[in-house]
């Protein structure tokens, strides 16, 4: 396994810290409003990382969080006047509901900020007690990077980095560069809970690195986890921010290896038509399913910009119709009640030759270029074969066994139904398009094919592709 450490800025081999186990920490969404496509990319791409470890015979263990207190939380429930509660509890099922639509798997643990306030707290103390920390005379509480001779290593940045500027300074800081660990309680507008600090609320770098310390880390190694990922806009100064205070508090580094995926952004232009320049993943799936996007976001290596825009996205979508008709070919089984009650039952028929293709090309640091060439081949050369021997059991048998395993890999493939674009069709125009399939099909049955090519000419004029299939007719939104 390699993959490319975000702190040496190089591809390396992948050691883990203990022998065939990995420890992932994903930063997770700070639930103020609804999650965008930037928040998909990365859930998607951290989550084929997750299934190429599983497929690798690694035990993982996978932590995403939720930011449910934060003056970002704290402005959006005074202006809506929504409870805090009320409003995150509502953000965050909204999230799991988009992440469950991109076939995105649940973490193993997703812990809440405010559920782990005594962690937080505790560590808080940590580092107070170790004279990491200093406290305002209004009573944050605050880390003191001047004493942390390691920071800037994850990130590479210093003090005289030009965007040490953007942190917002404050003339009782020792340094521009000292962050804040607790918020005491200010009264009024303000959002406390209480705790062994009094009542305040964490900062939001302090979390991850308590989260991390109470359900992830080894407590006997150098390290504290394997692998800790998220966006590329973390990395300075959350990500910065969350190894110093580790570093202090614990004598560890946070994480073995540092990951990040790349921004998405969006051509406005050709998004404009059915999204309306939404970037919200709520809007996205009004027009696409959650696998269509899938298929789409994860097309493009990880580490790179992706720059969505509906047509690269409905071209995407042809290897998608690709594995659903090789399904349609093949059947959902081909054994026969009496193999499948035998020791038959239990065979693997898929092509280990491409199984390992698709598993070493996905442990080069997700190269999904190389994954995706040679899926193409192996469904162009599926395909060959059928048309030479329709009637192969085990031909059928291993091409089933292999699209199962491009959806254990990739999470594609996994319906029942080739997917086609309807959106922004009104039940009128349905039904206008369903009369002229009708007209056309009468047409084909009285041998009058000049005006059933006319007819499916005529939708196609209007935006509407006609597929003749074993299943009858069936029609899609072209752009």
């Amino acid at each position: 396994m390699k993959i490319y450490d975000s702190r040496l800025k190089q591809k390396i081999d992948f050691v883990p810290i203990k022998e065939k186990k990995v420890r992932i920490y994903v930063c997770g969404p700070t639930v103020y409003d609804d999650a965008h496509l930037g928040h998909a990319r990365s859930a998607i791409v951290f989550d084929i990382l997750r299934r190429v470890f599983v497929l690798s015979g690694y035990e993982v263990i996978f932590v995403k969080n939720f930011t449910d207190i934060d003056d970002k939380i704290i402005k959006k429930s005074i202006q809506t006047k929504i409870p805090i509660q009320e409003l995150t509890q509502h953000y965050m099922a909204s999230y799991l509901h988009d992440m469950a639509s991109l076939k995105v798997k649940e973490p193993d643990i997703a812990p809440e900020a405010t559920k782990s306030i005594a962690e937080i707290t505790t560590l808080i103390q940590k580092l107070i007690d170790k004279g990491f920390a200093y406290t305002f005379e209004n009573g944050d509480i605050y880390l003191n990077v001047q004493k942390d001779d390691k920071y800037g290593s994850i990130s590479g940045r210093g003090i005289d980095d030009e965007n040490i500027a953007r942190i917002q300074n404050d003339e009782h800081k020792k340094d521009s560069r000292d962050f804040v660990l607790w918020k005491v309680y200010k009264g009024a507008d303000d959002i406390g809970y209480e705790s062994a600090l009094g009542k305040g609320r964490p900062g939001w770098h302090i979390e991850c690195s308590a989260m991390i310390e109470e359900y992830l880390a080894y407590k006997d190694t150098e390290f504290s986890i394997d692998i800790h990922a998220g966006g590329a806009d973390l990395l300075f100064p959350h990500h910065e921010n969350e190894a110093s205070q580790t570093r202090c508090a614990t004598d560890r580094e946070i994480a073995k290896y540092w990951m990040h995926n790349g921004f998405v952004n969006i051509n406005g232009e050709k998004m404009s038509k059915s999204l309306g320049n939404s970037f919200f993943i709520k809007d996205a799936l009004k027009a696409y399913s959650g696998e269509i996007l899938r298929n789409y976001l994860l097309g493009v290596h990880y580490r790179a910009i992706l720059h969505f825009n509906e047509q690269d996205l409905i071209a995407s979508k042809k290897r998608l119709d690709k594995i659903y008709r090789l399904k349609k070919r093949v059947g959902k089984s081909t054994e026969s009640k009496a193999e499948s009650n035998t020791e038959s039952h239990a065979k693997s028929y898929a092509d280990e030759s491409f199984k390992n293709a698709m598993l070493e090309a996905m442990s080069d640091d997700l190269n999904i270029s190389k994954a995706l060439s040679i899926l193409e081949e192996m469904l162009n050369s599926a395909n060959a074969k059928l048309d030479s021997a329709p009637k192969d059991k085990q031909l059928k048998n291993q091409i089933i066994d292999n699209i199962k395993f491009v959806e254990e890999l990739l999470g594609i493939g996994g319906g029942d139904e080739v997917l086609y674009f309807q959106h922004g069709v009104s039940d009128e125009q349905k039904q206008y398009i369903q009369n002229l399939i009708n007209k056309r099909l009468e047409a084909k049955k009285n041998k009058d094919f000049a005006l059933a090519d006319s007819i499916r000419e005529e939708l196609y004029t209007q935006g509407i592709a006609l597929s003749d299939t074993i299943d009858g007719c069936i029609w899609e939104k072209v752009e």
